[in-house]
């Protein structure tokens, strides 16, 4: 990792700062440290006596001369060389460097406060489809990040039991299958019932086009489940436990897993949404519609800017209206109440972000829903006390949440925060953060390879889009079994004598990379076209190719214990008695690879800046690819010097485990053999 050495740099200008110029903390400028173009300039790089050229009136070269000695006094640093236009290169001990984090580094502290991250949150009617596993990839990635820079972060998936798709499904059983609770408690008890039920979304949507009258059966459905009374709301909760239960599953095929189910129900049964209306209502964030379409509605002026979206619940759009406003007004307003008195998914959204801040005053019960893979408990709300005496952890009362939902939710995520702006919590909603990204399509090859039927408007486009209300789209499951199937086939192939079930097990984890790879190598802005070939391939920007790399790089140390009957720990325990002239005077390409490998930890905090994760992503492929051309340009198992295959030897276990590393950020785990 660099990022200590980074401190101990700035710590030692800082130093020197003070001492020659009287600048202390509060007056220095920032310490920007750089990796050099190239390795002849050295390594490091700082343009600190630009910064201070002006302010000192005295010439960058003069200043760079100056605190160079300070640099110097470093152990992990050779050299330090001021350049005559006033940079300060620095040239690092590569020895005492390598060795250093060859033995294990301290993890770096973090000030963080603790962290809430939201994401997947499917609704619980129907199979996950492959633009869940987007959300997922890249909430679980922003997960992994943060607790890998020391940030306490809890985990949660916010369970829609309430919202309309659920009452759709609902209606479908009753009115299209015409089923009984009974029923659909046998249905559901077999395999594949969330497939039954996206089957049966689309054909209940399909029913409501026909004739528009019947969505009083959904309004009806959906005010018996908000108020859990009746059949109608029990195969409700009947339907959405079976339902989450089938979405763990799917998400544990991608190594995906939660701290807390927030069940959307329980806001409710819990009057938490109760609690944060009158909130709203004191600080004068909503009011009551008199009149108009929106009459008799509780609704929230929004603010300029805020641009409004198609919301199947009723959405009204942009700022300043007052009570009593005609009906041309109900475009700039937002129904939080409607006038049946059912709350929108904004008005339960506000009441949970409350929650999650520990704002609301209230908590939930909690039960333990199901198990991870690790056997420890993924934990859920409930409104009702549980009748064994359970001790759950602290969950909500966070410093900082993100929520990580699409680009098309943008407007409601305003919305949040503008709602507790007005209810005077400014910190919060700054600190509340919108991680959006762009829709999953499918390129035209993976869609003909998945059955899928081309739509004649869908040709003349670069991708095939895919609509899981209409029941037209990939099923995660799916998804997953094709690529695990052609994984498994290459597998085969390379390995004919490997066991069947080994085979099987690496084949899984070669799919696994393949989807989680693709969903965050592009920009979370960008719609991506979903390519099966191109997820899979083993050569270019892909998740097998990254997995190979490393695979490759374990490789040296079965053999070089084969032959030798060296261990990795063995070859480090006696780098301090080696000569290091293979690592210092050398060829660049091994120190460039050990540098570059070092570097994950600043990837990290830009990446954790900029919640942009195809940096992550650039970053892994570019170490595969310099690990790949060195160990094709320089043998080690065949190298006939001693202290040279020993370094060697050296670097590649550093790249191999900051490639593990850098893969478990992004849910991948390395295969034994590929």
């Amino acid at each position: 990792m660099i990022l200590p050495l980074h401190d101990e740099l700035r710590a030692a200008i800082g130093d020197a700062l003070a001492r020659l110029y009287g600048l202390g903390p509060d007056r220095a400028p920032a310490i920007v440290l750089d990796l050099t173009p190239n390795r002849q300039l050295g390594d490091l790089a700082t343009p600190v006596a630009f910064e201070l050229a002006r302010r000192l009136k005295k010439a960058p070269r003069l200043i760079a001369q100056e605190l160079a000695a300070a640099l110097a006094a470093s152990q992990s640093v050779a050299r330090v060389e001021p350049t005559h236009a006033g940079y300060i290169n620095v040239f690092l001990d590569r020895p005492v460097f390598l060795r250093a984090r060859l033995a294990g580094l301290p993890p770096r502290s973090s000030a963080d406060l603790k962290t809430i991250v939201e994401h997947t949150a499917i609704n619980p009617n129907k199979a996950a489809h492959i633009g869940h596993i987007r959300n997922a990839a890249l909430g679980d990635t922003l997960v992994r990040v943060l607790r890998f820079r020391g940030t306490e972060v809890e985990v949660q998936n916010y369970i829609d039991n309430t919202g309309v798709q659920v009452a759709d499904v609902v209606v479908g059983f009753q009115q299209l299958e015409q089923k009984h609770l009974d029923d659909v408690r046998a249905l559901s008890e077999r395999d594949r019932f969330d497939y039954h039920c996206w089957d049966l979304y689309a054909r209940v949507t399909e029913w409501y086009e026909a004739d528009r009258d019947r969505l009083r059966l959904r309004a009806a459905a959906l005010h018996e489940i908000e108020h859990d009374v009746g059949e109608t709301a029990a195969i409700g909760h009947l339907l959405a436990d079976r339902i989450v239960r089938c979405h763990l599953r799917t998400m544990g095929r991608l190594n995906i897993e939660y701290d807390l189910l927030t069940w959307e129900g329980d806001i409710l049964r819990l009057q938490f949404w109760a609690q944060a209306f009158e909130l709203l209502k004191q600080t004068g964030a909503v009011f009551h519609q008199d009149k108009g379409r929106l009459a008799g509605c509780w609704v929230m002026p929004i603010e300029d800017g805020s641009t409004p979206t198609d919301d199947p619940e009723e959405t009204a759009g942009t700022a300043g209206a007052e009570p009593g406003t005609t009906d041309d007004d109900a475009d700039r307003l937002k129904v939080i109440v409607r006038s049946n008195g059912t709350v929108t998914y904004v008005g339960k959204d506000i009441a949970y972000q409350l929650w999650k801040f520990g704002l609301l005053g209230r908590d939930f019960f909690y039960r333990i829903f199901d198990r991870r893979i690790d056997g420890g408990p993924v934990w859920a709300t409930t409104a009702t006390p549980p009748a064994d005496p359970l001790s759950p952890p602290r969950f909500g009362a966070a410093g900082t949440t993100y929520n990580v939902i699409d680009v098309r939710q943008s407007y409601l995520q305003k919305l949040l925060q503008q709602a507790l702006r007005a209810m005077r919590h400014e910190r919060e909603a700054e600190r509340s953060i919108h991680f959006s990204y762009e829709m999953v399509a499918l390129s035209h090859a993976t869609a003909r390879q998945l059955g899928y039927e081309i739509a004649d408007a869908d040709r003349e486009r670069p991708f095939v889009e895919v609509s899981g209300r209409r029941g037209l789209g990939v099923k995660a499951d799916d998804l997953l079994d094709v690529l695990v199937e052609k994984a498994l086939a290459e597998v085969s192939k390379r390995n004919p004598e490997m066991d069947a079930r080994e085979a099987g097990r690496v084949a899984r984890m070669i799919a696994v990379a393949a989807v989680r790879y693709f969903m965050i190598k592009y920009s979370r802005g960008k719609v991506i076209a979903f390519d099966i070939e191109e997820a899979l391939s083993f050569e270019g920007e892909s998740g097998p190719y990254l997995q190979y790399a490393a695979v490759r790089a374990g490789s040296i140390f079965q053999k070089l214990q084969d032959r030798e009957g060296l261990t990795e720990t063995d070859v480090m325990g006696t780098l301090g008695r080696t000569d290091a002239a293979e690592l210092t005077a050398g060829p660049d390409e091994l120190w460039t690879l050990v540098l570059e490998s070092s570097r994950l930890d600043e990837v990290v905090e830009q990446v954790v800046r900029t919640l942009e994760f195809s940096n992550l992503a650039k970053f892994a492929f570019g170490l595969a690819q310099l690990f790949n051309a060195f160990y094709h340009k320089y043998p080690i198992l065949n190298e006939e010097r001693r202290d040279t295959r020993l370094w060697r030897a050296a670097g590649v276990s550093y790249f191999r485990s900051q490639m593990t590393k850098t893969l478990e950020l992004m849910g991948i785990r390395v295969p034994g053999r590929m």
